[in-house]
């Protein structure tokens, strides 16, 4: 199986939407209050172009399979960051892709001279939830910032 993690390129606009949708349905994630309701997701190139934002494409023979970014948490310290928008398709998952992605991603938030790294997640997604805590995330009682993701009911964070 032949893989590759890059930055997003404005081609994969509409693949890597689809991916994000087809994931988020599998989940049953409501459209209100999650990502699926963000405006990004129609233009997700052109959202991380901006300092301090960067989203990962996972590639295998050279389709899109998933994806995760690093953005700064919206109306929160800008020594925060927010793993964003981490979804794989199911024939990408359990094969330790998941784990490489997170380490770029967190490679990128320390560069980036990040504090912390946060991340919301719905309470039915265990094994993310698993990923995410043996790299240091620890479960916390309320959301920070303000993301609008109000279905969310998981909250992590990571200090790097």
């Amino acid at each position: 199986m032949k893989f590759d993690i890059r930055k997003i390129e404005k081609k994969d606009n509409l693949f890597i939407k689809k991916t994000l949708i087809n994931v988020m349905n599998e989940y049953g994630v409501p459209s209100e209050g999650t990502a699926l309701a963000d405006l990004e997701l129609n233009h997700m190139y052109e959202s991380y172009l901006l300092d301090k934002h960067i989203y990962y494409i996972l590639t295998i023979e050279n389709k899109i399979f998933g994806g995760a970014g690093i953005a700064p948490l919206k109306n929160s310290d800008k020594n925060i960051c927010e793993l964003q928008k981490m979804y794989f398709l199911p024939i990408a998952r359990g094969k330790g892709l998941g784990s490489l992605m997170i380490k770029k991603c967190i490679d990128y938030a320390s560069k980036s001279r990040f504090e912390y790294c946060y991340i919301e997640t719905m309470h039915n997604m265990i094994k993310a939830q698993k990923l995410y805590t043996s790299y240091g995330f620890e479960f916390i009682d309320s959301p920070l910032g303000n993301t609008g993701h109000s279905s969310c009911t998981v909250w992590m964070l990571k200090k790097l």
